[in-house]
């Protein structure tokens, strides 16, 4: 075949891969979209907890679709409120009833020292969280104009609802543009061309629209909510990261077999044949960590493992097919200024062959430092304190969380989010007793009742989502549940009751961190045990992947306690949120492990042919440049979640952020390396390295000093 026929042929081969990746977008964004199913519960905890079989009881009741929003009044100079103060609320008492369900509301009541009233204004929810935010705005503009000196805020579930919609409003439009600008500036920045980066930037940039088309489709047709905001941004977020790292994996590689080859469809199939592997296998180990999620007891949790899952899948084919065709089809000009012609040296790696040449000198030393290092960033989270109350999780404080605070001020703490205690109506009254008995009560007062429900309605004396009032909500469960004869009618597919049960958005939250610490001690050991099999099954030993997975471990420690010095130190966070554990670490195990499988792959196919010590320092001078750039990026990327509001979304992207780079410019730099020096062919223990003299010797071997 003459080398005119095989270019031809290579080109005809490259153009109809990415016709067909268009056809193949083309039919995702034709894919049905099916209705979204219903949240499980407000929480997305299933039946088994508490809190949802109080709010399916709820729902039983007359007024099911209907929550109070907190009208609060107070002065700007926190005095007490005049008669004057009182009046201009009471004057538009007829604006407030016309918004409110039944019409009618209940005269304002002030609180004990005088400096806030509050009027609690029934809103209807039946026409979901557009219509609420609607209502509630139409609230906030009948209250506005009272006289100077006065501070109206609006809080309560609805004001929270519509607050928290309002601050997601073009977040992920921000979202795709500063990320997609991160990653064309490290791109630009990583190969000094003006042209080389647009490509896999293009590619990157489709993948991820249509991870969040297929999106639209996969995750209701599981019987899954799809919620927007925080799936949606961590899944975008790790499409582009996974993407580009996939990228500059194949570019780099391609890059090397061009200096080669004359012939560059020969060089790009000579690179995918030694990029496949580590991609596939990096891959499927986030994949499998990533799915790790589905067992979560939270339905946000189950649907962020089928979206990141999903993303990732189509991360790896664009790499894997559509960017090598787009790659081959503009040739070599795309690297242009620094154009790979056969035959020329490499430019990378010398930085990188000097660092393994100073670790093989003194591995043993270098290897305790490493492991010093990351122990004593550990220490930094031992005072780590977990939970954030309702009022903690906006970066931005709106209205809703103002308010409250300023209620909690003058009034019990749990005055906005009242715990609901359903039970029988015969055993109401006792049930109530035995509320108003419990320490960290405030008040308790029946309330309204219906088809053989009652409901009991309790202010807690402590700020929702706080330690006390975990514990005013674990004593309050046990005083009700002894009460005899309390037991509502029992929800479909929970187990009977033992007596009556606390619900409300306060025991939701208390019961949402119980699953994050069930999910934890779950999910944890599975995730390590599948990403020890893939390693196991890539590296065809033992000692190496357990070594692999002991370092990523390290790392999360670090980056969690290096984080929490930040995030309490420096950004003033008052806690951790109780779910970030999980996902951090999910995401730093699947990824961290990443950038060792590029390494040691590497290391284990240059080892054929110049053993364990030379081939480690050659995947060290060779990989090192595009792996960490592809760390870099990562880290960068998932940085970028702190342009989303929530503190939730902040500390994940923190925590994933330092650990990539630990993971990067120690572990796989430092770390690996020397214990790979230490070990020698034992490393790959009980596999053996089958030394093939008749293959090509690492190219261009750094001078590495004699062993001391």
């Amino acid at each position: 075949m003459s080398v005119f026929t095989r270019v031809a042929r290579g080109r005809l081969a490259a153009w109809l891969t990415v016709v067909a990746a268009l056809v193949v977008g083309a039919a995702v964004f034709g894919l049905p979209k099916p209705a979204n199913p219903d949240p499980v519960s407000a929480t997305g905890l299933s039946v088994e907890w508490q809190s949802t079989q109080a709010e399916r009881l709820q729902d039983q009741l007359p007024s099911s679709d209907t929550q109070p929003a907190i009208v609060v009044l107070s002065r700007d100079d926190g005095g007490a409120l005049t008669e004057a103060d009182r009046a201009a609320l009471t004057a538009r008492s007829g604006e407030l009833a016309r918004l409110a369900v039944g019409g009618r509301i209940s005269p304002p009541q002030v609180a004990p020292d005088g400096t806030v009233a509050l009027v609690a204004v029934p809103l209807s929810t039946a026409g979901g969280q557009e219509q609420v935010g609607q209502t509630v705005d139409q609230l906030r503009a009948a209250l506005a104009g009272l006289p100077d000196g006065l501070a109206v805020q609006v809080t309560g579930g609805p004001a929270f609802t519509a607050d928290l919609t309002k601050v997601f409003e073009g977040a992920d439009t921000t979202l795709l543009l500063v990320t997609a600008a991160v990653v064309a500036l490290l791109l630009l920045i990583t190969y000094r061309s003006p042209f080389l980066w647009i490509v896999p930037l293009v590619v990157v940039a489709a993948t991820e629209q249509l991870t969040l088309r297929a999106l639209d489709t996969i995750v209701p047709a599981l019987g899954i909510n799809m919620p927007g905001g925080a799936v949606t941004g961590i899944a975008s977020v790790l499409v582009f990261g996974a993407a580009t790292d996939y990228a500059l994996l194949i570019i780099a590689r391609y890059r090397e077999e061009l200096r080669r080859e004359e012939d560059r469809f020969v060089a790009m199939r000579a690179a995918l044949r030694r990029t496949a592997e580590p991609i596939l296998a990096s891959g499927s180990t986030v994949v499998l960590g990533v799915l790790t999620l589905l067992l979560s007891e939270q339905e946000l949790n189950r649907a962020l493992a089928v979206a990141c899952a999903t993303g990732v899948v189509f991360a790896m084919l664009s790499a894997l097919f559509v960017l090598p065709a787009a790659l081959v089809i503009f040739g070599r000009g795309l690297f242009w200024p620094f154009v790979p012609r056969a035959g020329s040296a490499a430019r990378e790696g010398r930085l990188w062959g000097r660092l393994g040449a100073a670790v093989v000198r003194r591995p043993a030393p270098v290897a305790v430092l490493a492991t010093l290092l990351l122990a004593g960033l550990a220490l930094g989270g031992l005072g780590i304190r977990t939970g954030l109350s309702e009022t903690e999780q906006f970066r931005v404080k709106p209205e809703a969380v103002a308010g409250a605070e300023t209620l909690a001020k003058a009034f019990p703490a749990g005055t906005t989010q009242p715990v609901a205690v359903l039970t029988t109506p015969s055993a109401a009254p006792a049930v109530t007793a035995a509320a108003a008995a419990v320490p960290g009560v405030a008040s308790a007062r029946p309330g309204e009742a219906g088809g053989g429900i009652a409901q009991v309605d309790v202010v807690l004396a402590a700020e929702p989502g706080t330690a006390a009032s975990d514990r005013a909500i674990e004593a309050l469960r046990d005083a009700v549940a002894a009460v005899p004869d309390s037991a509502p009618p029992t929800v479909d597919g929970a187990d009977e009751f033992a007596g009556a049960v606390v619900g409300g958005p306060v025991a939701a939250t208390y019961d949402s961190t119980e699953a994050d610490g069930k999910d934890l001690r779950l999910v944890l050991p599975i995730i390590l045990l599948l990403v020890g099999a893939v390693l196991v099954l890539l590296l065809r030993g033992l000692v190496a992947p357990v070594l692999l997975v002991l370092t990523v471990i390290a790392s999360f420690f670090a980056s969690l306690g290096a984080a929490w010095l930040l995030f309490d130190h420096v950004l003033g966070f008052p806690a951790l949120d109780s779910g970030v554990l999980l996902i951090a670490f999910v995401f730093l195990v699947a990824l961290g492990v990443d950038y060792n499988i590029f390494l040691v792959t590497r290391a284990r196919e240059d080892a054929r042919s110049a053993g364990t010590r030379d081939g480690m320092l050659s995947a060290l001078r060779v990989t090192g440049g595009v792996i960490t750039s592809a760390g870099i990026l990562l880290a960068a990327v998932f940085a970028v979640l702190g342009v989303l509001p929530l503190i939730t979304l902040t500390q994940v992207g923190i925590i994933v952020c330092i650990g990539v780079l630990l993971d990067t410019l120690l572990v796989r730099t430092v770390l690996v390396p020397a214990l790979a020096f230490l070990l020698g062919d034992r490393f790959w223990a009980p596999g053996r390295i089958h030394r093939d003299p008749a293959l090509d010797a690492p190219t261009e071997p750094e001078p590495v000093a004699a062993r001391p």
